[in-house]
């Protein structure tokens, strides 16, 4: 996988006329890779390993979460997307309080999260990264892109959400 990573990405609010100084693993990385199988452990470990190299304040059931987003992820742009797009994109985005990943890919259709088919062994692969990012208090959505393609995310909080009084 290429790393096109950078250090740029969304900063927390400091004093006013004076933006606070990011924190050491605030950032935005990007990777691109094939659309074959051999892309979705390469993808999986790439973000473990930015994770932890990055210093990200993550437990361990949040990183099993995002690596088991981005294999789903991944895997649907390589068995649905590889016709049209021989190349991938995965971007880690990490901020004060929250980290994203998504996965981009340059097919145009834009899948949905259907409701499970019991008799059907595979199709529930959205169905699980929607219900990992809601149970982590998070959000999952698909996007166009300006390219005609389109881009999945799940934005997962890094502290999980407080249980209801």
């Amino acid at each position: 996988m290429d790393d096109h990573g950078g250090e740029s990405g969304p900063r927390p609010p400091g004093a006013v006329g004076q933006p606070a100084a990011p924190l050491p693993y605030e950032g935005v990385w990007r990777f691109t890779a094939p659309a074959e199988d051999a892309s979705v452990p390469q993808a999986r470990r790439a973000v473990r390993d930015l994770l932890l190299r990055q210093g990200v304040p993550v437990s361990d059931d949040l990183v099993h979460g995002l690596l088991l987003i981005v294999s789903e992820l991944v895997t649907n742009a390589v068995r649905h997307a590889a016709l049209l797009s021989p190349v991938l994109a995965v971007e880690v985005a990490v901020g004060a309080e929250w980290v994203r990943v998504s996965v981009e890919d340059n097919h145009p259709y834009r899948p949905t999260a259907l409701e499970a088919d019991h008799g059907r062994t595979g199709g529930r692969g959205l169905l699980l990264v929607r219900e990992i990012a809601r149970e982590a208090g998070g959000a999952v959505d698909v996007e166009h892109t300006a390219s005609g393609g389109k881009v999945i995310w799940a934005a997962l909080p890094l502290k999980p959400p407080y249980p209801a009084l």
